[in-house]
This record gives structure tokens, C-alpha cells and sequence, in this order.
């Protein structure tokens, strides 16, 4: 990455330039204004990852990272027992406690099914949320996964999974459709088609 740099900033450099949105300058960029400013940045930076790395687990139940196990949210005796909102990763999980639409439990999937990137339904958390629907008390689980190939191709596995067990339990999709502050013109055919198919 940088001729005569060094092998602990060309290491630095190589592991920030593997973080989702940083390719190799902006890895660059970032190892220099960590090592520039040592200590408000770096020595804090390092201690903050190597708590997070003692600390931070998965949640038994649900999947989402957490310092407890169970996580505050399936702890929390006040949300609703009976749904289960599926998301990929912990970013769903958090945009939709954000916006505090949902006052139900979580599943945290760890992905979406891809065959191009040989992600198969063993390495998700499918089963343990099969497990939950069959042992617990559940009337809904909502499919909040990305309206993608992938997004929809394991919403369907996932429900083909579940209606099986033929306990009652309602299988839900968000809505997809024209944001809030969205111009029609800007939006792609297949977004206004489902909008107008989804019209209430």
C-alpha cells in the first residue's frame, strides 16, 4: 500500500482498507489521522475494540450482539412476546429501533441465502428462529429483509420453512413503495409498480 511505510502501518492500513466502505485511500487517510492523533484517536480507538472484542456476544435467543446475554431486548418484559421481526444484520435491527415503530422481539438472520457467494440455509440462524416460532407463543413474523434478489429469496425460504408448522402463525412483508418525500420521476419501474400494487 505504502512504499517504505513501515510493516505495523502497512498491516494498519491493509486491515482498515477491509472495512465495508473504505478502499485503499480511504484506509490511508484513516491510518494517518489515527497515528497523527495518537491520543484522542488511536490509544482510544484500540481500547474501545478490545472491550468490544471481551464483551460483545451474540444473544442466545435472537442472534443481535450484545454485552448481555439474553440482549435488553428479549430480556425486556415489556415487549410483545407474540412477534418476531427477521432481519439480516444488526444495522435492520437498529434502524428499526431508531425509529421505534416495533415493540416486539427481533431475529437476527447473520445474512442472506446467495448462491454467487455460497452463503447456504445451515449458515443462517433459520433453525433457531424455526425453534422460537415452534416453542413459543407467536402470532406474527414479519419479513424485514432488503428487497433484493437475495432479501426475497430467503423471506420465501424462510417462510416456506415456517408454514409448516401450522400453529396459526401469520407470515407478514413491510411494505415497499414510494419513500416519504420521494418524487415519482426519480424511482425505478419495478419500486412504482409494487407501489401501486401495494395501494391501500
Amino acid at each position: 500500500m505504502a512504499i517504505g511505510a513501515g510493516p505495523e502501518i502497512e498491516r494498519l492500513m491493509a486491515l482498515l482498507s477491509k472495512l465495508p466502505g473504505l478502499g485503499p485511500r480511504s484506509a490511508r487517510r484513516a491510518a494517518l489521522a489515527l497515528l497523527k492523533r495518537r491520543e484522542q484517536l488511536l490509544i482510544p480507538l484500540t481500547n474501545a475494540m478490545q472491550d468490544a472484542a471481551d464483551k460483545v456476544e451474540s444473544c442466545r435467543i435472537c442472534g443481535a450482539l450484545s454485552t448481555q446475554n439474553p440482549c435488553a431486548t428479549c430480556a425486556d418484559p415489556g415487549r410483545d412476546k407474540t412477534m418476531i421481526c427477521v432481519v439480516e444484520e444488526d444495522s435492520a435491527l437498529w434502524a428499526m429501533e431508531r425509529v421505534g415503530a416495533f415493540s416486539g422481539r427481533y431475529h437476527v438472520l447473520g445474512g442472506l441465502l446467495s448462491a454467487l457467494d455460497g452463503v447456504r440455509p445451515e449458515d443462517l440462524r433459520i433453525d433457531g428462529l424455526v425453534e422460537r416460532v415452534r416453542s413459543g407463543h407467536i402470532t406474527e413474523v414479519i419479513m424485514a429483509l432488503p428487497a433484493t434478489v437475495e432479501g426475497q429469496t430467503t423471506a420465501h425460504y424462510v417462510a416456506d420453512r415456517l408454514r409448516p408448522l401450522g400453529n396459526g402463525v401469520q407470515i407478514t412483508y413491510l411494505a415497499r413503495g414510494v419513500p416519504v418525500g420521494g418524487d415519482l420521476d426519480w424511482l425505478d419501474d419495478g419500486t412504482i409498480s409494487h407501489a401501486f400494487k401495494q395501494r391501500r
